[in-house]
């Protein structure tokens, strides 16, 4: 693969993963604050719904559409659960104790959001996908058309 085609390769695989992240995020917003405004949830507990709503879905469609990847979904999911495993419990207790010292909830969720998006990103190409990127029957079909 060229030197070129791989740089827009990787191009559009970032705008992919920008697109689901910001379709992942209006879902964690969105439940962060039904959970937080509504169901009255300390900090803590409503980011951790909403975080594990937002990843099931950016980890679906990613899976899919931007990495293309026919990797073993078990291995993959276990992957991204090691990565949140880690993020998991630094994130909320640096957002609980943020939170706490009288930075706005939602500020808080903004900066953890882009963190784990760059985190997350660079995990999942090198880590989860990085042997199995274009190998889903996507790839193929568009492989066979060109």
């Amino acid at each position: 693969m060229t030197t070129k085609k791989k740089n827009s390769q990787t191009f559009w695989q970032m705008i992919k993963f920008t697109l689901f992240s910001v379709s992942a995020g209006v879902i964690q917003a969105a439940s962060f604050a039904v959970l937080n405004e509504w169901v009255r949830m300390p900090y803590w507990s409503a980011y951790l719904i909403a975080l594990v709503l937002s990843v099931l879905w950016n980890f679906t469609f990613n899976r899919r559409y931007t990495f293309r990847s026919d990797c073993n979904v078990p291995r993959a999911m276990a992957l991204v659960f090691l990565f949140y495993a880690v993020f998991t419990p630094l994130s909320t207790w640096w957002g609980d104790a943020m939170n706490r010292g009288g930075i706005n909830e939602y500020a808080v969720l903004a900066f953890t959001m882009i963190v784990n998006f760059v985190g997350e990103y660079l995990y999942q190409k090198y880590v989860v996908y990085r042997k199995t990127i274009d190998t889903n029957d996507l790839a193929k079909k568009k492989k066979e058309a060109q």
